[in-house]
């Protein structure tokens, strides 16, 4: 948050894979920490459908 109105707000920018993490607060880190895995979770979900969907797809030529 800005002190004075003239100065511009904090900008929250993405995690970068090997970014320098050094100049960020402990709740900045902990935020990216929810953030990310709150991305593995959505990855996580995305695989398990593609295996389902590829299982489904294999038993279907199988029945043949």
């Amino acid at each position: 948050m800005a002190i004075f109105h003239d100065e511009p707000a904090r900008k929250n920018t993405p995690h970068e894979i090997g970014q320098d993490l050094s100049r960020l607060s402990i709740d900045d880190l902990r935020a990216r920490i929810d953030m990310l895995r709150g991305e593995i979770t959505r990855v996580e979900t995305e695989l398990h459908s593609r295996g389902s969907t590829r299982s489904a797809a294999e038993a279907l030529f199988r029945r043949s």
